[in-house]
């Protein structure tokens, strides 16, 4: 409807409510009976003026009938609001709900994903395939919808036409959940990117050209500034694990490096490595350029869970680190260390939005933009990225640009302030992992 009375030149209605928005756009309004925005002076009315009735601005009319008379209610928190709330919040399902049209083929999702991807991408003609020959042999109005990078071995094989076709690709996003994706928990935060993807740094990404291009505002860097104060706060990360250790700095220790592990099949690794692969050949390098350091080795929280396989030769990590940590949060550990060292792993974004040095040995999202010292960079990746950035911009453009938002609750489009919202409450449940839910994850094992 807004489209239609964008483009009219008058609004012609018996008491329909599209007389009361087509004033709102500006439009002339004539009425052929006598709905609640008539005989204030504002329409023109066919019917006799009504006596109870005197003559008004259209600012007292909305005032009237849009604050006065209604009430509402937060769509999120079920709390009486003000009209702004609620325009704020519809504004925002549109804003989302209409970035991607037309059909979708989504290739290759496990069952247990489908309905997150229905969430993420909005309503729309979406059909799920585990056949790649019926993603592609399709109407080539359809968009291709994949996980990451994880079917790039077989929609890299299509002939030159196919390669063409429009691509969505989906990964995590960096407030997720309390827990871990590999234990089938709900996503609070998905990206979707129709450029590439934000940890391949082979090529660009839309995170990338956000972060190259976006012109950012002094209210853009509050906003970022105020999210990552919050975040910093609350001891927010990506999963949130419950962590029932401690770790005290040995008096000792000099100069404390974290060194987090990652899952080295992860497509992070395979795709913005910068010459390292393995966990134990990172702890090498890191080891041999900071000889007199007390290093500190986090293995991932899957391989820890026992959901994903633990790296190679990383039985011997103690040859190269002082100590291997285990049940500590790593927001108890930025507290206590010098500096965060890291292959491609989110830590070292979580590490700088809490002011803490990083060093980077591959190629992450966050390294290029003068904000970390960076071991391997790439000459194309420094060429991509020759933009600095302040953090507040970084966090905006990681947090605020390039995810999508889904409450939990009403699992429609939200803000990254409602998700810290979320992400608080739902620490607090304690949740437990069901033994279905661990077995079924399990049965999804990345090897």
């Amino acid at each position: 409807m807004p489209d239609v009375l964008r483009e009219a030149q008058a609004v012609y209605v018996v008491t329909s409510q599209v007389g009361f928005e087509g004033l709102l756009w500006g439009k002339p309004v004539r009425t052929f009976g006598m709905p609640f925005y008539a005989g204030w002076g504002l329409t023109t009315d066919e019917l006799p003026p009504c006596s109870r009735r005197r003559t008004v601005s259209l600012e007292q009319l909305i005032h009237g009938a849009l604050i006065e008379y209604a009430r509402y209610v937060d769509p999120e928190t079920d709390e009486p609001c003000d009209p702004e709330r609620v325009v704020e919040w519809l504004g925002l399902q549109r804003q989302f709900g209409r970035r991607y049209t037309g059909p979708h083929v989504a290739f290759g999702f496990s069952r247990w994903k489908e309905p997150f991807v229905r969430d993420f991408i909005g309503a729309r003609p979406l059909r799920f395939t585990a056949d790649v020959g019926d993603a592609i042999t399709t109407s080539p109005s359809e968009r291709v919808v994949a996980w990451g990078c994880k079917h790039d071995d077989v929609l890299g094989k299509l002939d030159d036409d196919t390669k063409r076709r429009p691509l969505l690709r989906i990964e995590d996003g960096f407030l997720r959940s309390v827990g871990l994706g590999a234990d089938l928990i709900r996503p609070l935060s998905w990206v979707l990117d129709d450029t590439g993807i934000y940890y391949d740094a082979r090529r660009p990404s839309a995170l990338e050209s956000t972060l190259r291009h976006h012109l950012f505002t002094a209210a853009e860097r509050e906003r970022a500034r105020n999210l990552r104060e919050r975040i910093n706060s609350s001891r927010i990360t990506k999963y949130n694990l419950a962590a029932s250790g401690s770790w005290i700095r040995p008096a000792q220790a000099g100069h404390v490096i974290l060194v987090p592990g990652q899952v080295e099949s992860d497509a992070s690794i395979r795709f913005g490595n910068g010459g390292i692969t393995r966990n134990i050949d990172l702890l090498a390098a890191i080891r041999s350029d900071n000889p007199d350091a007390y290093i500190l080795y986090k293995p991932h929280p899957d391989v820890l869970a026992g959901l994903r396989q633990r790296g190679n030769a990383e039985e011997t990590a103690l040859d190269f680190c002082d100590e291997i940590i285990s049940n500590v949060s790593l927001t108890d550990l930025f507290e206590q260390v010098d500096g965060v060292h890291v292959l491609t792993s989110l830590a070292g974004f979580e590490a700088l939005m809490r002011g803490i040095p990083v060093v980077t040995y591959g190629q992450p999202f966050y390294s290029g933009w003068g904000l970390t010292v960076d071991k391997r960079m790439s000459k194309g990746v420094l060429a991509r990225r020759q933009r600095l950035l302040d953090l507040d911009e970084l966090v905006y453009g990681v947090l605020v640009l390039y995810p999508t938002y889904v409450s939990r609750h009403t699992r429609r489009f939200t803000t990254p302030e409602r998700i810290l919202d979320e992400l608080e409450a739902w620490r607090l449940q304690s949740p437990v992992v069901p033994r279905w839910r661990r077995m079924l994850s399990r049965m999804f094992k990345k090897k």
